[in-house]
């Protein structure tokens, strides 16, 4: 009996042992996670647009750092941890998870496309955590198609889709006092048709005439023959709102036909692809619609872009600065509510008012988008230069 009494002590001394390094342990991880706060930043790294994960990454990356160097906020220091979805969406919900339920991250930064964010809204939506997206700019990234209802965790900081249609509209109808104007679209694109949809709308309440409307697919390589139609209709202005690969190769065999109409398109054009797709000379009396131009002479621009260019040994491109300004209003929105909570996280970002950002002041409306202007950027022989800054109407 004496020997399995020792036994039996020797045992639950080991066990109040155990417990007591566990108790230790546990305090000491809660001590270190509070003096942190963990954001994800989920982009597309890897796969079909990495290049834009890449400098939204970078752009992300560089104002926590900021934020970091000058003492973080709430006396915290900001842990970003780097997510790559390779440009995929079950790899968007994966990774979401991933930073949501282990890494137990108090918001996401991310991802780029509007295919992406859609797939990571799932999982934040799911678990009521923020998620700032700096480019998808279709509709339905903040409000349900089929409801109407916004989305009450996502957030983003560039403008949608129908307001570059409708800011260029204005350009050509206020600026370039264009009365007429055919529209060619990528038929099989949601981006593409909004875009028209709303330009359309916006020409036309202003008095211009759309006055035809042409089509083509993603892929496509000969664009001869609508063009020979649309170079019979002689528009004032041609409005393409679809990506660069097929909009370099629009503009340059319309100008190799003698087309000198004015060329008008969305975000979409913007990639320095563009001019090695239609050579610089087809790129004149070209212009489009962005969220950034690092030749803005605004002070705050230059400022970013100075910081960036020493950081990367790059210029910062759109995706840089959109990337940038979520961060920031995430920030923002963290002192705006002096928590780290998600749902007082998610209640401040609804309410941001007037939040000085290097893509503009951000107010978020009710659908949770941004209002602010767009910038004009006019192409001379490939060379994109900064026209102005214009709020639709």
């Amino acid at each position: 009996m004496s020997k399995s009494f020792k036994f039996i002590s020797v045992i639950i001394a080991l066990l109040m042992i155990a417990v007591l390094f566990s108790s230790c342990t546990k305090s000491n991880s809660t001590s270190a996670s509070s003096d942190t706060i963990k954001v994800g930043a989920l982009f597309e790294l890897t796969g079909g647009v990495a290049t834009y994960g890449t400098s939204s990454y970078n752009g992300a990356k560089l104002y926590i750092d900021e934020i970091d160097k000058n003492g973080g906020v709430l006396g915290k220091k900001i842990v970003l941890l780097k997510a790559d979805n390779k440009s995929q969406t079950d790899e968007s919900i994966n990774q979401a998870t991933k930073l949501i339920q282990q890494d137990k991250v108090i918001a996401i930064l991310g991802p780029v496309t509007s295919t992406d964010v859609k797939a990571a809204s799932s999982v934040a939506m799911q678990n009521h955590v923020p998620l700032i997206t700096g480019s998808a700019t279709a509709v339905d990234v903040t409000v349900d198609p089929i409801t109407k209802k916004v989305k009450n965790e996502i957030f983003r900081a560039c403008f949608i889709d129908p307001y570059q249609g409708s800011v260029m509209a204005q350009f050509a109808s206020e600026k370039l006092n264009a009365k007429t104007a055919v529209v060619y679209i990528d038929d099989k694109s949601d981006y593409s048709k909004g875009l028209a949809q709303s330009f359309k709308e916006q020409f036309e309440k202003l008095g211009g005439k759309v006055i035809d409307t042409e089509a083509y697919v993603a892929g496509d390589q000969d664009f001869k023959a609508a063009l020979t139609k649309i170079k019979g209709l002689n528009p004032d202005v041609i409005f393409v709102p679809g990506y660069y690969q097929e909009t370099g190769k629009i503009t340059k065999q319309a100008r190799d036909m003698g087309i000198t109409a004015t060329f008008l398109g969305g975000d979409g054009w913007d990639s320095p692809d563009l001019v090695k797709i239609a050579g610089g000379s087809a790129l004149n009396n070209v212009y489009f619609s962005n969220h950034f131009i690092n030749t803005d002479p605004d002070k705050t621009v230059q400022d970013f872009k100075k910081k960036y260019t020493e950081t990367y040994g790059v210029e910062p491109d759109a995706m840089a600065a959109l990337a940038y300004d979520s961060a920031g209003m995430l920030v923002q929105a963290i002192k705006d509510a002096n928590s780290t909570e998600p749902a007082k996280i998610i209640e401040a970002l609804s309410k941001l008012k007037n939040f000085k950002g290097v893509t503009g002041t951000i107010t978020i409306n009710g659908d949770h988008n941004p209002v602010k202007s767009a910038v004009i950027i006019e192409l001379k022989d490939g060379k994109q230069n900064f026209v102005e800054k214009v709020a639709s109407q």
